[in-house]
């Protein structure tokens, strides 16, 4: 079984504050790490999770038992979170990618295993990345691994995927790994990440829709806070993080970015940002647990009902 390790535990329950008689809702349940620890907080917290991975569903039934009464578990697309009843005094989102996901060779997450190249958060549901990756227009292809990957040889792989459709590389997270590293060959020196890793991720994002889901995400989770409720946010990756900023820093009546040159009396104030700067996962954390490395924790907290 997959070792899950949640990512900035303590920072995100230092946020949350978890007390009795509160209420929390984890849009991405995952492996539960974070749930569970909000949960054992203190004795009178529940917490609403969400998870649209089947897979989840299974890991979250002992814990229904176990927290009877406190927990309810929703199959759902974190951008349907609207859909929970209820108002929360907390809301945490842990954006990306699970262990139990990464370390599924058949999920097709990762080419450490030779797999289906799948790639879908929910199984049940939209197309594959290797039906991605055989069908989709250009303009799709370079959106993934150009924009989502932010991988610079971009143009050199997305020939390369061009010209391998139909010979069965791109059905395989091996074979499709394999086509990256020579389309775009890592450069000599010490050894690095795997030339396929950003178009993995860029692949991932664009069939998952994961930037469109965290986009109507934001404004639902806020709008669930009760007043002095905190929305926290971790993620994995710059694009995301920089909308998770350029969210906060509206809603708590900053500047969204250096060329927002509205005065302060332009902009309304609807929360208190509790993070300037996005928090990082210390060096014990990364060194005990190296995916945590690229880790981006934001929150704020509602002032305005």
């Amino acid at each position: 079984m997959t070792n899950h390790v949640p990512v900035l535990l303590e920072e995100c329950l230092t946020l949350l504050a978890p007390q009795s008689a509160r209420a929390y809702l984890d849009c991405t349940f995952g492996g539960g790490g974070h749930t569970v620890a909000i949960l054992e907080r203190a004795p009178g917290v529940t917490v609403d999770a969400l998870d649209q991975d089947p897979a989840a569903a299974e890991r979250a039934a002992p814990l229904l038992a176990r927290y009877a009464g406190r927990l309810r578990f929703h199959a759902e697309n974190f951008r349907n979170l609207d859909r929970v009843p209820g108002m929360f005094d907390g809301v945490l989102m842990d954006i990306g990618v699970s262990s139990h996901q990464l370390d599924l060779p058949e999920r097709g997450f990762s080419f450490r295993f030779d797999a289906p190249n799948d790639m879908r958060m929910d199984t049940r549901v939209g197309r594959t990345a290797a039906d991605f990756l055989e069908r989709a227009e250009r303009k799709e292809l370079e959106k993934a691994v150009r924009d989502y990957g932010e991988e610079p040889r971009w143009f050199r792989i997305v020939n390369a995927i061009e010209q391998a459709r139909g010979t069965g590389r791109l059905g395989r997270t091996s074979t499709f790994a394999e086509l990256v590293a020579e389309a775009a060959p890592p450069a000599p020196g010490p050894r690095g990440p795997h030339p396929a890793t950003k178009t993995f991720q860029g692949v991932r994002i664009a069939i998952n829709d994961e930037l469109g889901a965290l986009a109507e995400a934001l404004p639902k989770a806020f709008s669930k806070l009760n007043l002095g409720g905190v929305l926290a946010v971790i993620s994995f990756h710059s694009l995301e993080d920089r909308m998770v900023k350029r969210y906060m820093n509206t809603v708590s009546g900053r500047p969204v970015d250096r060329d927002d040159n509205r005065m302060q009396d332009e902009r309304t104030a609807y929360a208190e940002l509790l993070t300037r700067k996005a928090v990082q996962p210390s060096e014990i954390e990364q060194t005990q647990n190296p995916r945590s490395r690229s880790a981006r924790l934001r929150a704020v907290r509602k002032t305005v009902a």
